[in-house]
């Protein structure tokens, strides 16, 4: 893809989404100091914790290949949280990335417990090379859940990413429940096992999906101003789709 963001079209985009945070009476910030973020999310009632892949002292994020969202209330209490990172894969690929824990870990060597492990089966994962966003930590306070702030929150973080990084790919991690309840916004695919992930000192067992969209289709998605529907996976099914309708959270890196 070409490396050529339209400012303008990315600033619209900011901007009705923005709008939309304000007219339900959350104002959004961005930081990208990391040691913060955790120390907010750590205090932030009923939500969980930050996996390593956006704890500095497990997995440092440089400047410039990172960054963090925050939405107050009117009394300014945190009311949403979301993180994402870039990842360099221009040597590897996002399945490789996974498996070799170097994805929640700098150093798994040094981190990473003997019984810890990611088995990647999702077919695509293995294609994601080059600059791989990865989104995740999202987190929305219930009294602002089924208002659409995933939606809102799905439009400000691609706009940002796309601003940023110019990303060859933009993904995620997340619970088949929240893909099945339509709580996903923002991706145009979807695949099973993505992340088989064990993590023992971080007493961390996930079985999460990976959703992705390309950066041709992240750029056209902010072109249209519009995140589109999201992903709705068939109870029985357990192949790759993907759109639908509800309304919600995400988990994993994408937790309630």
């Amino acid at each position: 893809m070409t490396n050529v963001v339209n400012p303008l079209q990315v600033s619209r985009f900011l901007q009705i989404h923005d709008d939309a945070a304000a007219q339900k009476g959350i104002k959004l910030s961005i930081g990208f100091d990391f040691h913060k973020y955790v120390s907010i999310a750590r205090i932030t009632p009923t939500k969980g914790p930050t996996y390593p892949i956006f704890r500095p002292d497990r997995s440092p994020i440089k400047s410039g290949d990172g960054y963090w969202i925050i939405g107050v209330d009117k009394n300014k209490d945190v009311a949403l949280l979301e993180a994402a990172r870039l990842f360099d894969l221009s040597h590897s690929n996002f399945a490789a990335h996974l498996q070799s824990l170097k994805a929640f870990y700098a150093d798994p060597t040094v981190h990473a417990h003997p019984q810890d492990r990611c088995t990647c089966r999702a077919p695509t994962a293995k294609k994601m090379t080059g600059k791989v966003a990865y989104h995740g930590d999202r987190w929305v306070r219930r009294d602002f859940r089924g208002q659409g702030v995933p939606k809102i929150m799905a439009g400000i973080s691609r706009g940002v990413s796309l601003a940023m990084w110019a990303p060859d790919f933009l993904c995620g991690l997340a619970a088949r429940r929240l893909l099945e309840k339509g709580s996903v916004y923002g991706y145009a695919h979807y695949e099973a096992e993505g992340s088989i992930l064990q993590l023992i000192e971080e007493n961390i067992v996930d079985d999460d999906w990976l959703v992705w969209l390309t950066g041709e289709e992240l750029r056209g998605l902010v072109d249209r101003r519009d995140i589109g529907a999201p992903i709705v996976v068939p109870s029985f099914s357990a192949a790759s789709g993907g759109s639908g309708e509800p309304d919600g959270a995400l988990s994993h890196e994408f937790g309630a």
